[in-house]
């Protein structure tokens, strides 16, 4: 396993826009992630959603080592062990029990759990996250539910993700809790499918503005 990134604090604040990536086919991983960091978006987080995904990372690892890759949809221990073992340097979850967040703490991964609700949120802090994911961010609320979180949860930061577009991105991005966001208009299926990487790179290169009043 490559060395984790110091923080998740750290893996947030470097670009405006995580994009979540769906790899159906290996030969496609490496001129993606090549494709994006060229667009200027380095974070990348490749979900484990398909038989390839692990695959995947480990090619980006070595591939590409501007990219900053790390695993999404981890759900448990072994999840985290062989993400860890392919090369990611960091993980990103759909929830977060309290089984998975102690795993992750105890094996000191970079790790951002998902939340919903301020219950969660709570649970996430006790075992000491407080960098979060907000998801499914539009369903569970979006803006308006980040905003009253503020309140009460203060020292929370998050990374929205789920139902977010170029143009909603700037709403929340222009939230005080939120560092970054997770979007799959980075990475489209067709797009990958006819290994247009040029539109890729350039979609990246729009996300990367997203925050920055350029």
């Amino acid at each position: 396993m490559k060395a984790a990134f110091a923080s998740i604090a750290e893996v947030m604040k470097s670009g405006p826009v995580m994009p979540v990536i769906v790899i159906d086919r290996l030969d496609d991983a490496v001129p993606l992630a090549r494709a994006l960091v060229a667009g200027g978006v380095r974070v990348l987080e490749v979900t484990l959603r398909t038989p390839v995904a692990l695959d995947a990372i480990a090619a980006i690892s070595e591939a590409v080592p501007d990219a900053i890759v790390g695993a999404g949809t981890i759900l448990n221990a072994h999840d985290l062990k062989t993400a860890g073992e392919a090369g990611a340097r960091f993980g990103v979850s759909p929830g977060a029990t309290t089984d998975l967040l102690r795993a992750a703490r105890s094996n000191g991964w970079t790790f951002l759990p998902g939340v919903m609700t301020p219950s969660e949120a709570m649970k996430a802090v006790a075992e000491g996250f407080a960098a979060l994911k907000f998801f499914p961010a539009v369903p569970a609320g979006g803006v308006q539910m980040l905003k009253a979180i503020a309140g009460p949860l203060p020292q929370l930061r998050f990374c929205p993700t789920g139902g977010i577009s170029p143009a909603t991105a700037p709403d929340f991005l222009s939230l005080a809790n939120v560092d970054c966001i997770g979007g799959s208009w980075l990475a489209p299926r067709q797009l990958v499918e006819a290994g247009d990487w040029a539109a890729i790179t350039a979609l990246a290169a729009q996300a990367s503005q997203l925050g920055s009043g350029v």
